[in-house]
């Protein structure tokens, strides 16, 4: 599917280039019998791209605002509200566990029960306290200690990297966005081209063009960052989910070499 959308884009991007070809091929009479000449050499910000490209310039700002916004989500989800050491929390419980504090060792737990990793411990570890407590040992407190810590992964690990796919979502449309107003753009310039003679004609054909390049201009400078932040927040996203991996496994061992058979 991705190299289906590649071929799309590149076919799309050749037919953008033969049309800007046509332009400058009928363009090229009124050039010649007017012959003005040469404009001074004038900046062209980003404002002036904005206005340029009209009301695209608009759809195109608002995918791109809602990217930012549902970036602060992310962010707040994966960086102040599962800020923690994994390994220094991994080694608190750990010497309780093998002190068999295990009071301790859950109110430790329980204060990170904010975070993914802290949850899925503390689901854990008041499993096997409550277990050991009813008289469980051996094979089946191991086996209860370990339903549990599945249980509390299944529930909360896919959170981490859910919805992170609108990124390429939004980026795609902005792109697309900024393809079509190119599409609309060249069709005002045709129109002028068509349609009137003289000045007017020049006009028209300047701010077709003008509305076609900028629209394409404004969707990739949506689409970049938008994409850079989806891969940042992923890689994030791995990261936490690698250590629950690495640490649950330690946990869970540390707590079998706990039971008494």
């Amino acid at each position: 599917m991705a190299e289906g959308v590649k071929m799309k884009t590149k076919n799309i991007v050749l037919m953008i280039i033969s049309l800007f070809m046509c332009v400058g091929l009928f363009a090229q009479p009124a050039t010649e019998t007017a012959a003005p000449a040469a404009p001074a050499k004038q900046g062209y910000s980003l404002t002036q791209v904005f206005i340029d490209s009209g009301n695209w310039a608009y759809a195109i700002l608002l995918v791109f605002v809602i990217g930012l916004v549902y970036a602060f989500v992310r962010w707040y989800q994966l960086y102040p509200k599962e800020k923690i050491d994994a390994a220094g929390f991994y080694l608190k419980l750990r010497n309780y566990i093998r002190n068999d504090q295990l009071d301790e060792a859950t109110k430790i737990a329980e204060s990170y029960k904010g975070t993914t990793m802290g949850f899925i411990f503390w689901s854990a570890l008041m499993v096997f306290k409550d277990a050991r407590k009813s008289g469980q040992t051996g094979a089946d407190l191991r086996n209860s200690v370990q339903n549990s810590l599945e249980e509390a992964v299944l529930q909360t690990v896919y959170k981490l990297d859910s919805g992170l796919f609108w990124f390429d979502t939004l980026a795609q449309v902005a792109t697309y966005l900024g393809l079509l107003g190119t599409i609309w753009g060249l069709l005002e310039a045709f129109a002028g081209l068509a349609g009137l003679t003289g000045a007017a004609q020049q006009t028209a054909l300047t701010d077709g063009i003008k509305k076609a390049i900028g629209t394409t201009a404004l969707g990739l400078l949506a689409a970049i960052p938008l994409t850079l932040i989806k891969g940042w927040l992923l890689t994030r996203a791995n990261n936490i989910i690698s250590n629950i991996d690495e640490f649950s496994v330690k946990l869970i061992n540390t707590i079998n070499n706990a039971i008494k058979d």
